[in-house]
């Protein structure tokens, strides 16, 4: 159908509703006469009726169902058929033909042609793939609310149809048969409604309309056996409520079928129907207890309906239990990672407030692994549940903190009144665990980095806006730690990784070149090859602007082996061009990923094999913590590399966590003192005391030592006179590109060898 016939059948709904409206003020004001009335009633159900079948057909015929749900909504259209027949036999039979018809009328078999077409259509609507288990609670459940309503039904309408005296056998059947039809009709109805985790507007609604349908036919039933049922009483409203719900309920199923809508969860509140049904089958019991004598009858009845509701009370109270140790972590009592994503889910299904704002955050403990690894994991637990503290101090009421696993956390807050008040709470959260956490005779100091992300539009989902505040986290981390960061889409890490690999692609990257001295004659010999980004956009970007983001996304590969080879081609061509530059060496900088995932040997080799550097002359540096703490795989591959010539520094010596003794095992050469021990040694004894223990610690290993961050000719003496003989820094020369680089070494003496 087109989109003309779209409008016209959603101003017919609105239209129907209207009339309905207007009918039921005519109704309750007791306007006209009983046959006046009669009439209108028996009449007002014909648009409705028609209506429904009208949006079902159009459900059935415009496409956009599941062939099974295609097939239940086909039934279920054709229940509203068999209720337009009934209505429109009635409304003939009842004004037309000589007044109320003789029971059962010719309405009555339309009416009982409904049910099973209706139940059949129940049963086929498609619901969520379940376990045995879970089935056979479901079986119990409906069984439940069936029971209960059996009762009622038995009570009201098939005990005394049975028993009606007079009655002719084909009107007690089709007085039993329409109370046993709608109980079938609650036991599927409960079915549906059971066994879908997702709470449907459409299903609801059809859920409604046959509720109020099972209402009307008992009330009818009920009536028909102790009196004449004449058209134009209160059981009519209920059944025309029911059919205009129908067409409501078919209507929204197309547009659920249209547009990409998330259900809202109604799970939990429809667990509670068998509760319900046997609160009012007990509740009847009890109503009937009051004509029994209290002995022996009145008291046992009473006794069954308070020790049944204790059963059912201690059974709730153990499923909550359960649910309670179900999305509970078991270490710090926060929300598990099941709880956190229903209410992440129920964040982003809920419409949005007016002046209010949802958020999350992701909190990620900065350096958890050295605490984990130096004191055990009980100091570990310690922080942990310390940090748990820390987030329920700044929760409120409806937020939900809940830990995802290792040192991750998350907290979901789903009514913020605005985005500072987010961020305030971000800045207390920081502030609040950057407090030392006491264990046993330790002092531990923890603190963390925190993402925030918030919730932008109604098509979102859980997992993007998880993953928005693990982007912000991860950028907070490569900023510095210790800090939060709101999530914006530069931080994307999958958009920068992409922007970073094509980079390479397109040869966007520079190398500048940093020279190591001799601290005696200042003679260059050997230079540190330097990372550049020439953006197209940003222009020259330094190292600390992408280098993390690198290491983090794997890009440090394909990078890292451009870099090698790129300042391997340099220095041959020097080389070829530069007699002096033929005793300098090479030092190129080697990521710990280079060394896990890259095949690291095979590459070396062939970009030496390719640009005919030679390998006696190529120093790879890498950081202390990876060549401090390495496995049997990466010693292995250090030692082939150095069989072919390759040479090793240690980078930054001193900012790791590993023993000394690591330096006797490994094939490392050269020694780098990081800068922090270089920066004062002219200025405090206690520093230059420190750095001569350094110094004097890559001595006693037969290391050459480099001290990086020389920037004052009095930290250069300090140096020289402790026995460290090579420096780097701006003291003697800044990074500079290639072709400076080159002048420099055509001018300079160049000591040979080290």
């Amino acid at each position: 159908m087109n989109d003309r016939g779209e409008r016209l059948i959603d101003v017919a709904v609105a239209g129907c509703g209207v009339f309905l409206a207007a009918f039921f003020v005519f109704y309750v004001g007791g306007w006209g006469s009983d046959a006046l009335r009669q009439l209108v009633t028996d009449g007002a159900y014909l648009p409705p009726a028609l209506l429904a079948v009208v949006a079902g057909v159009h459900l059935v015929r415009a496409g956009g169902l599941d062939p099974r749900a295609r097939r239940a909504w086909s039934l279920i259209t054709a229940s509203y058929v068999c209720q337009l027949v009934a209505h429109s036999a009635w409304f003939v039979e009842d004004n037309f033909l000589g007044g109320p018809p003789p029971y059962p009328a010719v309405a009555d078999y339309g009416f009982l042609a409904f049910i099973p077409f209706m139940l059949a259509g129940l049963l086929l609507l498609p619901g969520v793939r379940r376990t045995r288990t879970e089935r056979t609670k479901l079986a119990i459940d409906s069984l439940i609310v069936g029971t209960g309503t059996f009762m009622v039904l038995w009570y009201l309408v098939i005990g005394p149809s049975i028993r009606a005296a007079g009655a002719t056998g084909l009107q007690v059947f089709v007085s039993s048969a329409l109370p046993v039809g709608d109980l079938l009709l609650v036991l599927a109805l409960a079915s549906t409604l059971l066994r879908r985790r997702e709470r449907s507007e459409a299903t609801l609604l059809l859920a409604g309309a046959v509720a109020l349908y099972i209402v009307a036919d008992v009330a009818y039933s009920w009536i028909t056996l102790n009196h004449q049922f004449t058209g134009g009483t209160w059981p009519d409203l209920f059944w025309l409520a029911g059919n205009y719900v129908l067409a409501l309920a078919a209507r929204r199923r197309h547009r659920e079928g249209r547009a990409a809508t998330h259900g809202r969860a109604g799970r939990a509140r429809l667990t509670l129907l068998p509760y319900a049904a046997s609160a009012i089958a007990y509740g009847l019991l009890g109503y009937l207890a009051r004509e029994q004598d209290l002995y022996p009858l009145g008291g046992m009845i009473i006794g069954a309906i308070v020790l049944t509701s204790l059963v059912v009370a201690r059974q709730m109270y153990a499923l909550r239990e359960n649910r309670n140790l179900a999305v509970t972590d078991p270490l710090t009592g926060l929300a598990n990672r099941t709880l956190v994503g229903e209410r992440l889910t129920q964040l982003v299904t809920d419409p949005p407030r007016d002046g209010r704002t949802g958020a999350v955050m992701l909190i990620d403990l900065d350096r958890f692994k050295p605490i984990n690894d130096a004191y055990g994991h009980e100091a570990g637990d310690a922080v942990l549940t310390a940090v748990a503290t820390a987030l329920r101090s700044v929760l409120r009421p409806g937020d939900t903190a809940g830990r995802l696993g290792g040192d991750e956390f998350a907290v979901v807050f789903p009514g913020l009144p605005d985005r500072l008040a987010a961020e305030r709470i971000a800045e207390r959260l920081v502030a609040a665990l950057r407090t030392p956490v006491i264990f046993g005779d330790l002092v531990l100091t923890v603190a963390a980095s925190v993402g925030v992300a918030f919730r932008e539009s109604d098509t979102q989902d859980a997992e993007e806006l998880l993953a928005h505040a693990d982007t912000a986290m991860y950028a907070a981390k490569r900023s510095g730690r210790a800090q939060y960061l709101v999530y914006t889409p530069e931080l994307d890490t999958r958009a920068r990784d992409a922007e970073l690999r094509a980079a390479v692609e397109r040869d966007e990257f520079v190398l500048h070149y940093q020279p190591v001295v001799d601290m005696a004659t200042g003679a260059v010999t050997a230079a540190e090859a330097l990372v550049r980004w020439n953006h197209p956009e940003r222009g020259l970007v330094m190292p600390g602007e992408f280098i993390d983001l690198a290491e983090e996304t794997g890009a440090i590969v394909p990078l890292g082996e451009w870099v090698l080879r790129e300042a391997c081609r340099q220095a041959a061509e020097w080389r070829a061009e530069i007699p002096a530059a033929e005793g300098i060496w090479l030092t190129v900088n080697l990521s710990p990923q280079q060394i896990k995932k890259g095949n690291l040997l095979q590459v070396v080799t062939t970009v030496l094999a390719e640009t005919g550097f030679p390998a006696d002359r190529l120093v790879l540096e890498l950081t202390e913590h990876e060549v401090l703490e390495p496995d049997e795989a990466t010693v292995a591959l250090l030692e082939q590399l150095c069989a072919t010539g390759v040479s090793f520094a240690v980078d930054d010596f001193g900012t790791g966590h590993a023993a000394i003794n690591y330096l006797r095992a490994l094939p490392v050469q050269v020694l780098k003192i990081d800068r922090s021990f270089v920066a004062g040694i002219d200025e405090s004894e206690e520093e230059y005391a420190i750095a001569d223990a350094v110094v004097a610690l890559g001595t006693a290993f037969a290391m050459h030592v480099v001290a990086e961050g020389i920037e004052r000719p009095t930290q250069a003496e300090r140096l020289l006179a402790m026995g460290c003989r090579y420096g780097q820094g701006f003291h003697f020369h800044r990074p500079q590109p290639p072709a400076q680089l080159a002048e420099l070494l055509r001018g300079a003496a160049v000591t040979i060898g080290r």
